[in-house]
């Protein structure tokens, strides 16, 4: 198949829709990208890579970091892991309260705010610097050593923080939260403010694709393991819209406000897919219409 005309030919087609939506505000470093920027990026299990657009420009990457936090925490803690996060879809907002008050502090997912949280407390006390970790995980499969955190990204963040904050001194209050809920915070906001171009995410998730096969050819997780993150992904990866994107899409995914989405067609390729603009639920409005051209024009889906 002919990747690179696939990428063009979507491209064209999703100019229409570029500068829709909104850019995230309620973090102001992110409010001042331009919303019609837009780039995309292939890579093939094999290593080839194809781009259009901005694709070579890093962005922050935000809540696309929670996957892979995830995948080191689980290959690390394995199934216990679960006992402290839920699988199921929210239907609600990333940063609700109300959902983990019924819950007793158990939060529905690892990707809304909440349980993203709980893993990055798991992941610290599993490695002693989760954020270091993350970010030298990340040079490696993106084959990218300069890949690294944006200090403005990350003070803004923090400056901003309240309901995180919230969220995390909740849980500790129903015992689910293993370290100190500042160290945590510190190290979630610094994880989010990672800057990678979509080349960099399309290599990094290619252990999805490669079930659990690392670039160097060594395991990160075992086969279960990568369908276990995959169908997280799906039900779960696009906040409280994950069915609609499951519906046009029909990949396993996962987006960021900072414009981002990943997304895996097992044993083929990761994909990413960057454009500033977000729609009401905190997805990328072009970077959906992207992915949605793709899949139609390619016949690729996990269905």
């Amino acid at each position: 198949m002919d990747y690179q005309a696939v990428l063009e030919e979507v491209w064209d087609g999703v100019r229409p829709v570029l500068g829709q939506g909104r850019v995230a505000t309620y973090i102001p470093a992110l409010a001042a990208v331009d919303p019609r920027r837009f780039g995309m990026a292939l890579a093939t299990v094999e290593g080839d890579v194809y781009g259009v657009g901005d694709w070579r420009e890093p962005f922050s990457i935000q809540s696309i970091s929670k996957v892979f936090t995830l995948a080191l925490a689980l290959s690390r803690d394995g199934d216990a892991l679960w006992r402290r996060v839920g699988k199921e879809p929210s239907g609600n907002p990333f940063n609700s309260l109300v959902q983990l008050e019924y819950e007793q502090g158990i939060p529905r997912n690892p990707f809304i705010n909440a349980g993203a949280l709980v893993i990055t407390d798991r992941l610290q006390r599993l490695t002693g610097d989760a954020r270091g970790t993350l970010r030298d995980f990340l040079r490696a499969e993106s084959g990218n050593p300069s890949v690294d955190f944006d200090p403005v990204i990350a003070a803004s963040e923090a400056e901003h923080g309240h309901r995180n904050r919230a969220l995390a001194h909740f849980m500790a209050s129903y015992g689910n939260m293993e370290g100190a809920v500042p160290e945590v915070l510190e190290h979630y906001f610094w994880q989010c403010s990672l800057a990678m171009s979509c080349a960099d995410l399309a290599r990094a998730c290619g252990f999805l694709a490669r079930h659990g096969q690392r670039a160097d050819g060594s395991r990160l997780l075992t086969r279960s393991q990568a369908k276990q993150v995959n169908a997280v992904m799906l039900t779960c990866g696009t906040y409280d819209a994950a069915g609609e994107f499951a519906y046009r899409v029909g990949l396993p995914g996962k987006s960021g406000v900072g414009g981002g989405i990943i997304a895996v067609i097992p044993n083929r390729c990761g994909l990413c897919v960057w454009s500033p603009g977000l729609d009401a639920r905190g997805n990328s409005v072009a970077g959906v219409e992207a992915l949605d051209r793709f899949t139609t024009l390619t016949g690729l889906s996990i269905f």
